[in-house]
């Protein structure tokens, strides 16, 4: 089993990784089909199912489906750029896309949300068709979006077709107890391991510039926070505070007079200005989602800028081991909010981070799992509850605390020598079971929990 990094880290756009990446992901592919298709088209139609139809205003998966039709994709999204094709497309109910001819499309009547048909695959199912000059369908695709921004077709879902299927790699592990035994008999740690993986499909100068550009576009995320203030769009009227907070915390430096509970502030604040910047549609990182960007940022930073003996050199050591667990979340259970709850978000990149973060500060491999596994034990069961569907409340807090739980995680597992009860292993197939029994309406719907106990205007 092989997931790259850059599987796990994607530059992408907010507020949703689902919701948002997903279907504009799914789009662009239904165009490359069509470019191969012998057939003449003459419009395009979109139905979003299950959560997508619930949460899709509020995570704008209706723009992204139009714009990925239009040939836009996340990993170069412009926003200036975008609402000038959406307006275009809007005012002229057409499409525009290069290596296809002008297609008809209304977003009023030719993009519809499904809210009584889930499609069978997973909760976040989409169906794009192209139609004939007399506007039948003549060509049509199933997709899913099956969470971190990762989307599969109805077929490929079937076949299993979720991990990397090319070349074997040197080190291949399916679970946490294989990629300790890999540890032990080749005396590499989990970084080492991942990376000699990484390094059997690119050279040593790509991954490291890859790596180089995961952390800028992380760090530049949380600055735009820090400096940014107002309210966040959606209608919930939700005012940006990192940057209040981080002033004050600058200002109270060297003043003797905060307690030693304040660095949890610091993690959070870190946290809460990617989140509030996914939030506005800001460009941001899937780690291993949209709704948890701002977990293992925030758990970096803190390391860099709070932790004495931190050095930006081993930030790719913290990456590489933050993705090898949160590949192992995704294979033996999922990443996605909408199949197993925040649990299968927050919850894995705050086990991602404390790993990442215990692995930096000298952890063994065995306390590197343990870290892991602590953080993850202790998000088990959250529910996906976003209140009128967008990723502010309690979405853009929780990243906070699932971050001070990675630091606390990681602490634990270092000052123990990493034997414990609980294996990883177990953790993540009770957050499996977990999210297989929770009710449907505590799965990303804003049908339960928090979404319907508060008022959402």
């Amino acid at each position: 089993m092989f997931l790259s990094v850059f599987d796990m880290f994607k530059v992408g756009v907010g507020p949703s990784s689902s919701h948002t990446m997903g279907p504009m992901v799914a789009a662009s592919r239904f165009l490359d089909t069509l470019r191969a298709s012998p057939f003449t088209f003459a419009g395009l139609k979109a139905t979003l199912h299950g959560s997508l139809a619930f949460t899709g205003i509020g995570h704008a998966s209706d723009r992204a489906t139009i714009l990925g039709l239009a040939g836009f994709s996340p990993d170069t999204y412009d926003r200036e750029t975008a609402d000038e094709a959406l307006a275009t497309i809007a005012d002229m109910g057409r499409i525009e896309t290069e290596g296809l001819p002008s297609l008809t499309f209304d977003p009023e009547s030719d993009l519809v949300f499904n809210y009584d048909a889930p499609l069978p695959g997973h909760a976040n199912g989409m169906v794009l068709s192209a139609t004939d000059a007399e506007g039948d369908v003549i060509l049509e695709e199933t997709y899913y979006s099956i969470g971190g921004g990762f989307v599969l077709t109805a077929a490929e879902l079937a076949a299993g077709k979720d991990t990397d299927d090319g070349a074997p790699v040197p080190h291949p592990f399916k679970s946490a107890e294989e990629m300790l035994a890999m540890c032990r008999a080749t005396g590499k740690n989990i970084a080492e391991l991942k990376r000699a993986n990484e390094l059997s499909r690119m050279s040593a100068t790509e991954l490291d510039a890859g790596i180089g550009r995961i952390w800028d576009v992380m760090n530049d995320c949380i600055t735009r926070g820090l400096e940014s203030d107002g309210i966040l769009p959606g209608g919930l009227r939700v005012k940006r505070r990192a940057k209040g907070i981080h002033q004050a915390l600058l200002a109270e430096r060297g003043m003797n007079l905060t307690a030693p509970h304040t660095i949890n502030d610091w993690i959070s604040t870190y946290a809460m200005a990617v989140n509030e910047e996914n939030a506005a549609g800001g460009q941001v990182v899937t780690a291993p989602t949209n709704g948890a960007a701002g977990v293992i940022p925030a758990t970096v930073r803190y390391w860099l800028d709070h932790v004495p003996t931190a050095t930006p050199s081993k930030i790719g050591d913290f990456l590489l081991t933050a993705a090898a667990i949160g590949g192992l979340v995704k294979h033996n259970a999922s990443i996605s909010g909408a199949e197993c709850g925040c649990q299968a978000e927050v919850g894995s990149a705050s086990a991602m981070a404390a790993a990442g973060l215990a692995a930096v500060m000298g952890g063994t491999p065995e306390q590197v799992e343990n870290a892991a596994e602590i953080a993850l034990e202790h998000h088990l069961g959250m529910t996906c509850d976003p209140v009128k569907g967008l990723v502010q409340v309690p979405c853009i807090e929780r990243n906070g605390l699932g971050a001070i739980k990675a630091v606390s995680a990681a602490s634990l597992a270092l000052r123990g020598d990493g034997t414990h009860f609980v294996p990883l292993d177990a953790a993540i197939e009770t957050m499996r079971q977990t999210g297989e029994d929770m009710s449907e309406k505590y799965k990303e719907t804003s049908l339960g929990g928090l979404a319907v106990n508060v008022p959402n205007c």
